[in-house]
């Protein structure tokens, strides 16, 4: 993993969820990867933000078609 493999996951994300805060964003997805922003590593938070973007894209279809 490089870090522009996470920085460029958190873009993707942020505009995928452009009402959040970049903060907040981060605060979020470290809280899925790992319970507490102070403990998360760049691994396991751009696996925190990969899963995130496979969930709004899986959600994507469904309301599409609504």
């Amino acid at each position: 993993m490089t870090e522009n493999e996470l920085f460029d996951a958190l873009t993707d994300l942020r505009q995928q969820l452009p009402s959040m805060r970049f903060g907040q964003l981060v605060a979020n997805m470290a809280t899925v990867a790992r319970g507490a922003v102070w403990d998360v590593s760049d691994e396991e938070l751009l696996a925190a933000v990969q899963w995130q973007l496979e969930q709004l894209a899986d959600r994507r279809p469904a309301e599409a078609v609504a």
